[in-house]
């Protein structure tokens, strides 16, 4: 348990940085469950809009330090290939 008044405030900031956090990967992983959905129903066109939404989320998870940039990247490479085989 903290007991400074410096490590008191650290687990105040660690607990709000970790609701942030907590919501943004969960507004990520929606984003990319659609572009899954639309994969799996094999709908091309709607597949692509909703990769065309959720890239800019993944980055932005990175910029915010939610996602490492690799990891952003093959999961758009890998979406994006799974929708080029659609056609």
């Amino acid at each position: 348990m903290a007991n400074s008044p410096q490590a008191k405030k650290r687990a105040r900031q660690n607990d709000k940085r970790f609701a942030v956090n907590k919501a943004r990967r969960s507004r990520i992983r929606t984003f990319l469950r659609k572009v899954e959905e639309a994969i799996a129903s094999g709908d091309k066109s709607a597949a692509e809009a909703a990769l065309k939404a959720a890239q800019p989320e993944l980055m932005r998870g990175v910029t915010k330090g939610v996602y490492h940039k690799n990891t952003a990247s093959r999961k758009v490479s890998r979406l994006s290939s799974r929708i080029k085989a659609l056609g």
